[in-house]
């Protein structure tokens, strides 16, 4: 199948087709999921998948499937997919990428007249982002039975809108059961989000698998006091304490190199008054790693530490350390079968590539919990992505594409 390619001017202009739903004045995209806006970009997409020949299903939580039919069609499908909703400033290619080059796969596949044995499906997950409503990945979540459809379905925007409610309000609210749809694999195709193949000067990334991820809520209280008349050895402050976790979060990263990942992304000191002593602070930890074990001894040391600044070890002063465990994903390893499909085309092809982990969560994740599963990577400029500015090369989607089409193929069997 190495001599089939997809047409890749007809998936960029359709990429920059979707991208006129929501464009921002800055070249990208805010298309929030289950918004008017959302539902344009749908109905956009499932009448090219109509076109296409494809039978469109619609589940309860609002993920769309379109299946082309196999010669054995009792056969479960190779599935591909991602998602269209955006980030509020979000760019033309995180997630749309996957869904339009699972769809140019399709429309390949009917320009020359290609049958495979096993159906063909290209899905739509819903609220992969988590921007508008929580949990995240919400929709292929549901369909993993990662969590209950009624807990998606109740989850409510800041301005307590439903999700239900705003699914029936696009005309998304889909009558088929969530799950249970049998699945004989999952493709997934996606910018990389990063800056590592375009570092590197490769075309593909060859995803193994996906870094596991622990996120924490931590406190740290002291006591407020006047900035002025309370002498350093006598203060019990909260923000500095509080740094001394915060670098550690970063040693531990580096530390745990290549794999590891630490970050503290929201920082609030109470009471926030130039000349008062912090008497709290609040501030988020993410630490990720390939590794289970390795992430497990990441955790062990992030405790020790809070451990040491509760109990007056660090800064010499005991100081209030609370830990709350908010989330945990535990590293995916992706199918080696598949793993190799996605190989094997990229070198059939000439194109450079290279082995690669995902530090971002994806559908695919949930999705490796019930099929075999891979991903496809391809470079985005300076590795930027959830930003308007984000960009891909036009030859590097066409290659991302044709080795989708290739692996798809492999699995279907022609």
């Amino acid at each position: 199948m190495t001599t089939l390619k997809i047409d890749g001017q007809r998936l960029w202009q359709s990429l920059m087709d979707l991208a006129r739903i929501g464009a921002t004045p800055k070249g990208g995209n805010a298309r929030l999921a289950l918004t008017a806006l959302d539902g344009q970009g749908r109905d956009l997409v499932t009448g090219w998948m109509r076109e296409a020949g494809l039978t469109v299903t619609v589940d309860r939580v609002g993920n769309i499937f379109g299946r082309r039919a196999g010669r054995n069609d009792a056969l479960p499908p190779v599935m591909t997919g991602s998602h269209i909703d955006t980030q509020p400033t979000g760019g033309k290619f995180d997630g749309c990428y996957g869904v339009l080059a699972g769809l140019e796969v399709i429309r390949t596949l009917n320009d020359h007249g290609v049958r495979t044995e096993a159906p063909l499906e290209v899905a739509i997950w819903t609220n992969e982002e988590g921007t508008r409503f929580v949990p995240v990945m919400m929709g292929s979540g549901v369909f993993a039975g990662i969590f209950p459809l009624q807990t998606a379905l109740d989850a409510t925007d800041r301005d307590g809108k439903r999700v239900a409610d705003e699914l029936q309000a696009i005309g998304y609210a889909g009558a088929a059961e969530v799950g249970g749809r049998q699945v004989g694999a999952y493709f997934e195709a996606h910018i990389e989000q990063g800056p590592i193949l375009e570092g590197a000067d490769n075309v593909i990334g060859v995803v193994t698998g996906s870094l596991g991820l622990r996120w924490y809520d931590v406190t740290v209280t002291g006591m407020e006091a006047h900035a002025g008349p309370t002498p350093m050895p006598l203060r019990r402050d909260a923000l500095y304490g509080a740094t001394f976790l915060m670098q550690e979060v970063v040693r531990i990263a580096n530390d745990f190199a290549p794999h590891g990942r630490g970050t503290v992304g929201v920082i609030n000191a109470h009471p926030a008054s130039r000349n008062v002593i912090p008497g709290a602070v609040t501030f988020t930890v993410d630490l990720r790693h390939e590794d289970a074990g390795r992430l497990a001894e990441m955790d062990a040391r992030f405790r020790a530490a809070c451990a040491a600044l509760a109990n007056g070890t660090t800064t010499g002063t005991p100081l209030e350390v609370d830990v709350r465990d908010v989330q945990y994903f535990p590293p995916t390893p992706f199918a080696p079968e598949l793993i190799g499909h996605v190989r094997s085309e990229a070198a059939a092809r000439g194109y450079s590539h290279q082995d690669i982990v995902t530090g971002a969560g994806h559908d695919a994740v949930y999705m490796a919990s019930v099929a075999p599963t891979a991903m496809i990577f391809v470079p985005c400029k300076d590795g930027i992505s959830h930003n308007e500015i984000e960009d891909a090369r036009p030859e590097h989607l066409e290659a991302g594409a044709n080795v989708l089409l290739g692996a798809m193929v492999a699995r279907a069997g022609t």
